[in-house]
């Protein structure tokens, strides 16, 4: 019995990608920043259980904060310049100004610990 088995995963990553084919689904630039943003803002919880869990206590640290302004802000750009999408321009503004406000909080206050 002979079978090449990089043919076999060659053919099957092909059908894989027609299966996308059916789907109507177009990638353009202003999806992966949109991808990029849900990726970023997602992640964040990773970060504050993976900080959490070496405090021993429920911790948000800076890059916390960080990585959901950069977050919002992709996501705001998409919505706002990809979609045109009202909702989603709206879901994500008060995120950011959160993020700004918690961003603030945190420097000003390492600043008035040194």
């Amino acid at each position: 019995m002979n079978f090449d088995i990089s043919a076999m995963i060659s053919a099957e990553f092909f059908n894989f990608l027609n299966f996308f084919k059916h789907l109507d689904f177009t990638l353009t630039p202003w999806k992966i920043v949109g991808f990029l943003g849900v990726l970023l803002f997602g992640s964040r919880w990773f970060v504050q259980m993976y900080i959490s869990r070496k405090n021993k206590k429920p911790s948000l640290n800076r890059a916390f904060w960080l990585m959901s302004l950069s977050g919002s802000l992709l996501l705001l750009s998409y919505f706002i310049f990809g979609k045109n999408d009202s909702v989603g321009i709206l879901s994500n503004a008060f995120p950011t100004v959160v993020s700004v406000y918690n961003l603030y909080l945190d420097i000003r206050y390492k600043k008035h610990k040194t």
